[in-house]
C-alpha cells in the first residue's frame, strides 16, 4: 500500500479535497474549547508537516470536544474492532491514519506535560495496553518529542572498571548486562565502552589505565566476544591497520553540521562553545547536555554498530558519498544517549580520542585479560585470580612480562587486530598464537629501530667487545619490499603504509634483482633519489616532490635507487631470528646488484678498536650528504679476542636516579628505564645485545650516529602545538612556536620548549598560511587549548591542530619549572626543556605518533648528566630565569 504522504502528492481527479491540519491547530482548538466552548476550526496548511497524518474533517467534528486521553480511548475501541476485520483494506488504512494521529497527540502532550527528569515509562495513556502505550503500533516515520536524557544506560554507567583486576569479577555484572543487551538487540552497548573511556580519562596513572582496560576486555570476552574486536579498534582510535586504505575522510564541517542539526545550535552558539572548550568532543558534550528533547527517540548504539558505521563512512566513495557520510554522522550524534556518549562519538569521528590507550597499552591490557579470562565454550589454559594472588610481586611481574612479550611479538610481526583478536579468542596466549600471527607476505612487519648515540665515542663504548657493521644512513625513505612466488610485489613505508603505486619503477625492477632460487622474500632498504647518470645522491626534499599515487613509469621525473640492508623472509622461511651477519650474507649472495637502480648500503665491518677507521668512514658518509651512519651488531655472541676489553666495559656507570623534589615528595623510578634504581645488580650491567631482527623494538644492537650540532649529536622530533605573534618584522608571522613531546602512556602532548631559530622567511610565510585562524576553509587551528595538551605557563595567540613533526637540534637539556615534558621521570616537580632549540626540517616521513617521547627525552638527560657536561645547579637556575621569547640566534634568511 502506498504511503499517505506519496498519495497527497498526486494531482488527479481522485485527490482528496479535504484540508490538512497541523499540530498547532489541535492545541489551539483545545484551548478554545476549554475557554469559550467549541468553535468551528479554521483550516491551515503546513507544507513541511508531511509526516503528520490528520483525521478527516468529519472525525474532527466528532472529536472536537474530546481531550487527548478521551480521544485515544475512543480510538482504541475502534482499533479493537478493526483488528477483527482482516479483508477490509480501506478500513485498515483509516486505522493507520488514526493510529498516527493519536501517537502524535499523545506523544507531544506527554512530552510537554511531563517534567524533564520524569521517567519515560509514565504516560497519560495508562488505560491502554503496554505495547500500544510504548508506541510500538505507530508508524515508524511519525515524529514526536522524546526526552534526550531519560534513556541513558544506567546499567553500564555504574560498573567499577577501575578496580584492581583481582577485585573485579565480570560475572557479577554480566547477567544484568546480558539482560539489558537483549532488549537492545543482543550486543554490548556503546555505553559500556564510554564508561571505560570516562574512567580512563579521569586518571593519569598508567596502572589504573591498564587495569580499567583489562576489566573492560574481560567483560567483553566473557559476556559478548563478538564485540571485542570492534571495541579494540575503537579504543585504539582506528578502524583498520595502516596498510589497509580505510580512512574516515571527515572534515570539521561534517561534525559542525551534525551538531547544529541534532542539538539545535546556530553558528554563533557552536563557535562560542568551541572557543570556550577547544575540543570537538567537549563541545558535543556541552551541546548534548543542554538538549532536553529530540524529535526521534535515540536508537541505542552498540559497539558493533558504531564500528560498522565508521567502516561505512570510510567505504563511501564517489558521487553522493559526502551526503551519505553526513547522514551517518548525524545518526551517530543523534543516537548517542547522554553527554558522555556524544563526547566520545565525536572524538572518534575527528580521530582525537585522547584516552591514553595507545598501541602498547592496549597490547598489555589484552595480554593480561586473556591470562585470566576466556570466552564461553573454549577451554584454553588460563590462570585463576586466586592462583595469581598467591604469587609474590616479582613472580607476578614475570608472568605478566612473559605473556606481554608474546602478544607484542605477535602484533609486531603481524600488526592487524583483525587477525590477532580472533586467534586470542580461539587459542589464548600460547605457542600456536605465535604461529598464527607470524610473518606473512603482503602484511608488513613493524620495522626494527635504532637507538640514538651522542657521538662516536659513546657508540664505541656501548659496543665494546663486539664485531659490528657501520652503514651509511642515507637521506631517503625506508621501504619494506614484499614479493611472493607469483611475482606480486608490495612496498610499505616505515609506518606500514602502502607505497606500491608511488614506486612502479621499483616494482618493475623486482624480477630483475631476484637471483636463482629466490621465489619469495621480504627485504628492507632505503629508497633514495639519485642522478641516474652520475650516481650522485639527492636530498630527501627532492624525493618528497615525487607523486605519491597513480605514478606511471613513463612520467617518472625523479629517479630512485633502492639501497638494501636487511633480509627478513626468504622462500617461506622467517629469518628474523638469525644473526645479522647471516641475514646480510643471504641478501648479498642471492640478489643481483643493478648499478644506480638496486644495490646494497655501503658498509664497513669493524670493532671498538678501530676508532680511527670508523671516524673516517663517518666523515665519508657526511661528505656525500648522508645523515650519518647506522651501526649494527653482527653476531649474537661477543668476539672472544675482545673479551677482556668487553669485561672491563661491562662495568658502566648507572644513570643518576631522579632527585626528590623541593616539596619533599618521593622520587619515582623512571618509567622509561625500569632498571634505574639503586640495585647494583641491575644498574651496572649492560643488557645483552642480540644480532637478531627485533620488530618494533629500539635496541642498542642498532645505533644511530648523526651529524654534530654544537657538540651535540642529538636531535629530537617535536610537534608544533601553538604560536605567538612575532615582534618587529615578524609581527605578521608565528614566532616563537611552542613545541611538545609525546607522553606515550597517557596520549597527551607535553610542552618542552619554544623555538625561534632556524626558520627562513619563506618558511615563516608558509607556516603562517598553514596555521591561519582566519581561514574560512581549513585553518588547521583550534579555538582554545586542547584537553590533551599539557601546558599552563602562558597563553599562545593561536593553538595549532597537531599534525606534523619537526626535527630540532639543541645545545643541552635542562630541568625546568615551566615546562611539563617528562615531569616525574627525572624530577617530581620539574619537567625538561631544551636550551637553544633550532629548527632543522619538517619530518614528512613521520606521523605525530612517531614523534619523540617523554621517556626518550629523560634518557638523553640522564646520559648528559652522567657525562657531567652540564652543571646541574647553574643549568637549573638558567632554565628557571630564561624566557624563550627573545632571539637566541639570527634566523637563516
Amino acid at each position: 500500500m502506498s504511503s499517505p504522504a506519496k498519495r497527497r502528492k498526486k494531482n488527479d481527479h481522485n485527490g482528496s479535497n479535504q484540508p490538512v491540519r497541523s499540530l498547532d491547530y489541535f492545541f489551539a482548538r483545545q484551548k478554545e474549547v476549554a475557554k469559550d466552548g467549541p468553535k468551528k476550526p479554521q483550516p491551515t496548511i503546513e507544507a513541511e508537516d508531511t509526516n503528520l497524518l490528520e483525521p478527516t474533517v468529519q472525525n474532527e467534528r466528532d472529536n472536537a470536544v474530546l481531550t487527548d486521553e478521551e480521544l485515544a480511548r475512543k480510538l482504541q475501541e475502534e482499533w479493537n474492532e478493526e483488528d477483527q476485520i482482516q479483508n477490509a483494506p480501506q478500513t485498515l488504512e483509516v486505522a493507520h491514519h488514526a493510529r498516527a494521529t493519536a501517537s502524535n497527540l499523545a506523544g507531544v502532550k506527554e512530552a510537554i506535560d511531563r517534567p524533564k527528569a520524569a521517567d519515560e515509562s509514565t504516560s497519560s495513556l495508562d488505560g491502554l495496553p503496554k505495547d500500544q502505550r510504548d508506541g510500538q503500533f505507530s508508524n515508524k516515520h511519525t515524529l514526536g518529542l522524546q526526552s534526550a536524557s531519560a534513556a541513558e544506560d544506567t546499567v553500564s554507567a555504574n560498573i567499577p572498571f577501575d578496580q584492581s583486576p583481582f577485585e573485579f569479577d565480570p560475572q557479577k555484572y554480566i547477567p544484568d548486562l546480558s539482560s539489558h543487551w537483549a532488549s537492545e538487540g543482543g550486543n554490548a552497548t556503546y555505553a559500556l565502552l564510554t564508561r571505560c573511556f570516562v574512567l580512563v580519562n579521569s586518571t593519569q596513572s598508567r596502572i589504573k589505565i591498564v587495569d580499567t582496560l583489562v576489566n573492560l576486555l574481560r567483560t567483553l570476552i566473557e559476556g559478548d566476544p563478538e564485540s571485542l574486536l570492534p571495541a579494540v579498534w575503537l579504543a585504539t582510535n582506528s578502524i583498520s591497520p595502516p596498510y589497509i586504505d580505510l580512512e574516515l575522510g571527515l572534515g570539521g564541517s561534517a561534525i559542525s553540521k551534525a551538531l547544529k542539526k541534532v542539538c539545535g545550535l546556530d553558528n554563533a552558539g557552536l563557535k562560542t562553545l568551541y572557543n570556550k572548550y577547544g575540543d570537538a568532543g567537549d563541545v558535543a558534550y556541552e551541546a548534548k547536555k543542554r538538549q532536553s528533547f529530540t524529535l526521534r527517540k535515540p536508537k541505542p548504539l552498540t559497539i558493533k554498530s558504531v564500528f560498522e558505521s565508521l567502516v561505512k563512512i570510510a567505504n563511501s566513495k564517489g558521487q553522493g558519498s559526502q551526503e551519505m557520510k553526513q547522514r551517518i554522522v548525524e545518526r551517530l550524534v543523534q543516537d548517542a544517549r547522554g553527554a558522555e556518549e556524544s563526547r566520545y562519538i565525536v572524538r572518534t569521528l575527528v580521530q582525537h580520542l585522547r584516552i591514553g590507550a595507545v598501541k602498547t597499552t592496549m597490547l598489555i591490557a589484552l595480554s593480561r585479560a586473556f591470562i585470566i579470562a576466556r570466552p564461553p565454550g573454549t577451554n584454553f589454559s588460563i590462570y585463576t585470580v586466586e592462583y595469581l594472588l598467591g604469587h609474590k610481586k616479582d613472580e607476578l611481574a614475570k608472568i605478566y612480562t612473559t605473556n606481554e612479550e608474546t602478544v607484542k611479538a605477535c602484533f609486531a610481526r603481524h600488526p592487524n587486530y583483525n587477525d590477532l583478536i580472533p586467534a586470542l579468542l580461539e587459542v589464548g596466549i600460547c605457542d600456536e598464537l605465535v604461529v598464527r600471527c607470524g610473518l606473512a607476505l603482503h602484511i608488513p612487519l613493524r620495522p626494527m629501530l635504532g637507538s640514538i648515540t651522542r657521538d662516536l665515542g659513546d657508540m664505541l663504548t656501548k659496543l665494546q667487545g663486539r664485531d659490528f657493521s657501520c652503514e651509511f644512513k642515507y637521506d631517503g625513505q625506508r621501504a619494506q619490499v614484499h614479493c611472493d612466488d607469483k611475482g606480486k610485489v608490495t612496498i610499505f613505508s616505515r609506518h606500514l603504509e602502502v607505497m606500491t603505486d608511488k614506486y612502479p619503477d621499483l616494482v618493475a625492477l623486482v624480477p630483475k634483482l631476484r637471483g636463482e632460487g629466490v621465489s619469495s622474500f621480504i627485504l628492507e632498504g632505503e629508497v633514495v633519489a639519485i642522478d641516474r647518470e652520475t650516481g650522485e645522491l639527492r636530498t630527501f626534499q627532492t624525493l618528497a616532490n615525487r607523486a605519491r599515487k597513480d605514478v606511471v613509469i613513463g612520467s617518472v621525473k625523479i629517479d630512485v635507487c633502492l639501497f638494501a640492508f636487511d633480509l627478513m623472509y626468504l622462500n617461506g622461511e622467517e629469518l628474523i631470528n638469525r644473526p645479522f651477519r647471516e641475514r646480510r650474507e643471504l641478501l648479498r649472495s642471492l640478489f643481483v646488484e643493478i648499478p644506480h637502480h638496486f644495490t646494497y648500503v655501503r658498509n664497513l665491518d669493524a670493532t671498538s678498536a678501530d676508532a680511527e677507521t670508523v671516524q673516517a668512514f663517518f666523515k665519508s658518509a657526511t661528505d656525500i650528504k648522508c645523515e650519518g651512519i647506522m651501526v649494527k651488531v653482527l653476531d649474537n655472541l661477543p668476539n672472544p679476542d675482545l673479551q677482556t676489553e668487553a669485561e672491563t666495559a661491562d662495568q658502566v656507570v648507572a644513570p643518576p636516579v631522579p632527585k626528590k623534589s623541593s616539596k619533599g615528595g618521593k622520587s619515582k623510578k623512571s618509567k622509561a628505564d625500569p632498571t634505574s634504581d639503586n640495585d647494583p645488580a641491575t644498574s651496572t650491567r649492560r643488557k645483552a645485545l642480540l644480532a637478531t631482527y627485533e620488530p618494533d623494538k629500539r635496541l642498542d644492537s642498532w645505533l644511530k650516529v648523526k651529524k654534530d650540532y654544537n657538540t651535540s649529536a642529538d636531535t629530537v622530533d617535536l610537534i608544533p602545538i601553538a604560536g605567538w605573534y612575532g615582534q618587529g618584522r615578524k609581527a605578521k608571522w608565528w614566532s616563537p612556536i611552542l613545541l611538545a613531546v609525546r607522553n606515550a602512556e597517557t596520549g597527551s602532548l607535553e610542552a618542552v620548549t619554544k623555538c625561534i631559530s632556524g626558520f627562513t622567511d619563506k618558511f615563516y610565510i608558509a607556516n603562517r598560511a598553514k596555521y591561519d585562524p582566519d581561514a574560512e576553509e581549513t585553518s588547521n587551528t583550534l579555538g582554545g587549548k586542547p584537553s590533551y595538551v599539557d601546558y599552563d605557563a602562558g597563553h599562545p595567540d593561536v593553538w595549532f591542530e597537531p599534525q606534523e613533526v619537526w626535527e630540532c637540534a639543541f645545545a643541552d637539556i635542562t630541568l625546568s619549572p615551566t615546562y611539563t615534558a617528562a615531569i616525574g621521570l627525572v624530577d617530581e616537580a620539574r619537567g625538561l626543556s631544551l636550551r637553544f632549540p633550532r629548527f632543522l626540517k619538517v619530518r614528512e616521513d613521520k606521523s605525530i605518533e612517531e614523534a619523540s617521547e617523554a621517556g626518550f627525552l629523560a634518557e638523553l638527560w640522564r646520559k648528559q648528566e652522567a657525562r657531567g657536561q652540564v652543571a646541574g645547579g647553574p643549568a637549573v637556575r638558567e632554565a628557571a630565569l630564561r624566557e624563550d621569547d627573545g632571539e637566541e640566534e639570527e634566523d637563516v634568511e
